[in-house]
C-alpha cells in the first residue's frame, strides 16, 4: 500500500528552530510541544500544557553513551496544573539531570483521562525499548490499564500520528533502526570478514546498519583504537560476552561500522562486500 502524504504544522514560538515549538497534524486532535529545559518557565501560559498527557525528557549523549529518554505521564492536579507542572518537577530531580529537552504530548480538546494516558505511556515505553535507539530511563514498565477494544483502536491511531510528528521533530524514539521496507529492499546485504570473524550490514536512508548476529573482532588496534573502545562501551547492552551483536546498530558511515567490527581504521567502501565479491564502493558507483 502506498503511504499518503502528511501535512504537519510547526509553529516556532520563539522564531528559532532551537527554541520552543508547537506541532500539529492536519485532521488530528493531538498537540505536541518541544521545550528546551532552559525555556520551560517561558511556556507557562499555554493552556494545553496544564492538561493531562505524556511527556518525554530527552538527553544528548556523550561519546560513550546512547541518547537517553524518560517517558512519563501527567494528570491534571487539584491546583489545575498538569504536564508543565510535572516537567518542572524534574528540573530539580537530581536523578534526571541528564535531560536537555522535553516533549509534551496532549490534545487540543483536553480528552485524555487516566485510562488514556496509562495506555499511551505503557505503549510508548514499550515501543521505545523495542526500537533501541535511546537508553530508556524508565525503571519499571507502566501499567497498561483497562481499555475497551474500541478505545484501544482509537488510541493506536493517536499513537501512529504522534510517532509521525515526533519523528518530524527529529525524535526517532519509536522508529526501528531498520524498518520492514528497508529489510525487504532489493539492495544487497554486505559481509565483512576479518580476523576470523564475520559481520553483516545493510545501507539505509540514515547510514549503515550493522546487523544483529554479526561478530566483532576481540582485538582492538593500539593505534586509533580508543574511539572503538568508547563506542563498544556505548553499545555494551547490544553485544554479548562472545562479541556477537544482539541488536541492530546504526552507524553514520560504512567505514564507521567496519572500524567497529575490526578494531582498526578501514575503508568501508572496500571492506564491505556482497556474496559475489563486489565491494560496496562498486555497488554505489553503478546505482
Amino acid at each position: 500500500m502506498v503511504k499518503r502524504g502528511k501535512n504537519i504544522n510547526l509553529y516556532l514560538i520563539d522564531g528559532d528552530v532551537n527554541g520552543r515549538i508547537k506541532c500539529t497534524l492536519a485532521n488530528w486532535t493531538g498537540v505536541i510541544y518541544k521545550i528546551p529545559q532552559t525555556k520551560v518557565e517561558r511556556i507557562s501560559n499555554r493552556e494545553e500544557l496544564k492538561q493531562s498527557g505524556i511527556y518525554f525528557l530527552f538527553g544528548s549523549r556523550d561519546d560513550n553513551e546512547k541518547d537517553s529518554v524518560y517517558i512519563g505521564q501527567a494528570s491534571i492536579r487539584s491546583n489545575g496544573e498538569g504536564l508543565l507542572y510535572r516537567i518542572n518537577e524534574h528540573k530539580n530531580d537530581t536523578t534526571k539531570d541528564y535531560w536537555t529537552e522535553a516533549v509534551a504530548v496532549t490534545t487540543s480538546n483536553n480528552s485524555f483521562g487516566p485510562t488514556e494516558i496509562s495506555y499511551l505511556e505503557h505503549r510508548m515505553v514499550n515501543i521505545a525499548k523495542e526500537s533501541n535507539r535511546y537508553e530508556v530511563k524508565n525503571g519499571n514498565m507502566p501499567n497498561i490499564g483497562n481499555v475497551t477494544e474500541e478505545k484501544q483502536s482509537e488510541l493506536e491511531d493517536f499513537l501512529d500520528n504522534a510517532k509521525i510528528v515526533m519523528g518530524a521533530l527529529g525524535y526517532k524514539v519509536f522508529e526501528k533502526i531498520m524498518n520492514d521496507e528497508e529489510r525487504d529492499v532489493l539492495e544487497p546485504s554486505f559481509v565483512y570478514e576479518v580476523k576470523g570473524v564475520r559481520a553483516m550490514g545493510r545501507r539505509t536512508s540514515e547510514g549503515f546498519v550493522l546487523l544483529k548476529g554479526s561478530r566483532l573482532s576481540p582485538s582492538i588496534s593500539e593505534v586509533g583504537g580508543d574511539k572503538v573502545r568508547i563506542q563498544r562501551e556505548k553499545y555494551t547492552d547490544d553485544i554479548d560476552m562472545n562479541n556477537y551483536v544482539i541488536n541492530d546498530i546504526l552507524f553514520k558511515s560504512p567505514s564507521g561500522a567496519a572500524k567497529f567490527v575490526s578494531g582498526n581504521s578501514v575503508n568501508g567502501n572496500i571492506s564491505w562486500r556482497t556474496s559475489d565479491g563486489r565491494t560496496l564502493g562498486e555497488i554505489i558507483k553503478f546505482i
